[in-house]
């Protein structure tokens, strides 16, 4: 019987999901926040977890977040409950390893729709050997394949990056992959004319250079360090060997369907979105990265990187933060951009 760990604050919604699971044969834990389900979680590893997203004391990205981080719960098939239906919302969802979304108010057929098939592809994924069953010879000559992508940036030496400092150029040969494992990394695209335009920027804990690897292309993009960054590198037969291993392969495709659902809305944006939209957007992005509340969450980044990123010029975009500024949006300092009304910013209409 399989174990499925409901994490939902409203207590009726809470109490009658978790009864109609329990009447579908399911064995039901229930939390009332995502701290008091990830205690759960630890106690007992479940076989599925049911999350909301916006709760108390800790919400469904940091338990998803935290599921991602530690061995014991790494690949548990994950669903959201959710009121939110904003693209960006799902992106983030995705982008962080989330298997689907239920929208509230949601149907009973639906859920346990959802709960069945993502119970029965990971029993796919991770089937369970019967009685005297013999597990499969690794193949010859190849290490057996580790667990997790996350063990690939174990026991490596760090190479210090210098800031802005190329790590690699557009049409240079692909030969590994690497993880950030302190600094920044952007990720740029150069028109005929000379302009960058940022269409990635990873921190600690990101891996980048994994589609050319998969692809078996030169680089189609320009690798440079923000900040002064340690990175781990990865020689591709290592991140091939990986590979072999299903649920490896599963969090790669869920890292890769976050990076395209992101560059295609940053394609809508700036096809569509004006200027002080585009802007908001990408504070608040750079907002929640930087830890999103308190003094800390300082966003650092040149203004030329951030119109690079936002896809407009430099003095657009400093007139446009001195609007903000204007308007008790954000706080502004040489080096600094601090994000005083974020939900003002996500929800206003320019």
């Amino acid at each position: 019987m399989s174990t499925i760990l409901l994490i939902e604050d409203h207590q009726i919604i809470r109490e009658n999901t978790a009864q109609l699971l329990e009447l579908a044969g399911y064995t039901v834990q229930a939390a009332e926040n995502g701290e008091l389900g990830v205690q759960l979680a630890l106690a007992a590893r479940p076989d599925l977890v049911i999350c909301d997203i916006m709760m108390p004391v800790l919400d469904g990205y940091g338990v998803l977040q935290i599921f991602n981080q530690h061995p014991q719960l790494l690949g548990v098939p994950f669903i959201f409950l959710t009121a939110k239906t904003d693209l960006a919302d799902r992106r983030r969802g995705m982008a962080l390893g989330a298997d689907d979304y239920l929208s509230k108010p949601f149907k009973k057929a639906d859920l346990l729709s959802a709960v069945s098939g993502r119970l029965s592809r990971f029993r796919q994924l991770h089937p369970v050997p019967g009685p005297g069953a013999e597990s499969l010879p690794a193949l010859p000559d190849e290490a057996p394949p580790a667990g997790d992508l996350a063990d690939l940036s174990l026991d490596r030496k760090a190479h210090l990056i210098r800031k802005k400092q190329s790590i690699y150029l557009e049409g240079d040969e692909s030969t590994r992959l690497y993880f950030v494992q302190r600094g920044r990394v952007k990720i740029v695209k150069t028109t005929a004319a000379g302009k960058e335009l940022i269409v990635g920027l990873h921190g600690p804990g990101e891996f980048f250079g994994h589609l050319p690897l998969l692809q078996h292309t030169p680089h189609t993009d320009s690798a440079i360090a923000v900040d002064e960054s340690e990175l781990l590198y990865i020689p591709q037969e290592e991140f091939t060997a990986l590979l072999r291993n299903p649920a490896v392969g599963r969090q790669l495709v869920h890292r890769l369907a976050g990076q395209v659902s992101e560059q295609a809305e940053q394609l809508l944006a700036l096809a569509y979105n004006s200027i002080r939209r585009r802007v908001a957007d990408t504070l608040v992005q750079l907002h929640e990265q930087a830890g999103g509340a308190g003094a800390d969450a300082t966003i650092q980044l040149t203004r030329d990187d951030m119109a690079a990123l936002v896809g407009t010029a430099p003095e657009s975009l400093s007139r446009t933060l001195n609007e903000f500024k204007h308007d008790g949006l954000i706080a502004l300092t040489p080096n600094t951009i601090h994000v005083l009304e974020p939900e003002k910013m996500r929800r206003a209409r320019w």
